[in-house]
């Protein structure tokens, strides 16, 4: 890899953004990468997790070298290993409620000695065995960029706990699961959503955020997000409707 990481330029501040696709996308891999986005999030909770279709569509990004983050399903540390050893450079891990989980993400995303993950350079990110086993450690050690995801009351209030956990490098949160997890007894989900944000300023951890429009990311991005992502199937959708409007 001749560019720098997605982790590495998030970690120094850069302003990047992508774009959430669920699977089959892989026309629209492209379209994103060609349209200059900064990575794509491919979807594998919401969306089928099918490794063969995922690794098309890392491949497809790699000729644009635009790199992927997955998005996998709750506790799914198989596929984080899957993902990775096809050439992902970052996870994003769906329900997190504790540092305990947390802990695990991190254990299951990297080599040891930090943390379980098995150990190949015979993959298509070690290039078919030809990266020097040190080398391929070391890189991916460096640059695998590991994110979780917070959407419910319980992870809101543990949040300086889940944030605080070694190797742990940002929190996005889930609004749709933190709104339908909230109970009238529970802080609102505005509430929650400032408590995270603030534990991520004060640990100078990564947020990203989810958007549906330019605007949105704008925002997102004043109010101390460093990286955001678009929800293609809203945006879409809402293209779709404006169009379908010219006939009235």
């Amino acid at each position: 890899m001749t560019r720098p990481s997605l982790r590495s330029r998030a970690l120094a501040g850069e302003r990047l953004v992508g774009v959430l696709l669920r699977m089959p996308a892989e026309e629209l891999v492209e379209m994103a990468a060609v349209a200059g986005f900064d990575f794509v999030l491919v979807d594998c909770e919401h969306g089928p997790a099918d490794l063969i279709p995922l690794r098309q569509h890392i491949a497809a990004a790699a000729l644009h070298e635009v790199p992927v983050i997955v998005r996998i399903g709750e506790g799914d540390t198989g596929m984080i290993l899957r993902a990775l050893d096809q050439g992902a450079e970052g996870i994003l891990a769906p329900h997190l409620d504790d540092a305990a989980q947390a802990a695990a993400l991190v254990s299951a995303a990297h080599y040891p000695p930090v943390g379980t993950r098995g150990f190949a350079t015979y993959s298509r990110a070690g290039r078919f065995g030809q990266v020097p086993a040190s080398e391929h450690r070391e890189r991916f050690l460096a640059d695998t960029l590991v994110l979780g995801m917070i959407e419910s009351p319980a992870g809101a209030a543990n949040a300086a706990a889940i944030i605080g956990t070694p190797g742990l490098d940002g929190i996005m949160i889930g609004p749709a699961d933190l709104a339908a997890s909230s109970g009238p007894d529970d802080p609102s989900p505005a509430e929650s959503t400032a408590r995270v944000n603030a534990a991520l300023a004060d640990a100078g951890r990564l947020r990203m955020d989810i958007v549906g429009t330019p605007d949105a990311a704008r925002a997102a991005f004043d109010d101390g997000a460093g990286l955001v992502v678009y929800n293609l199937a809203h945006s879409l959708m809402e293209h779709f409707r404006a169009l379908r409007g010219a006939r009235e």
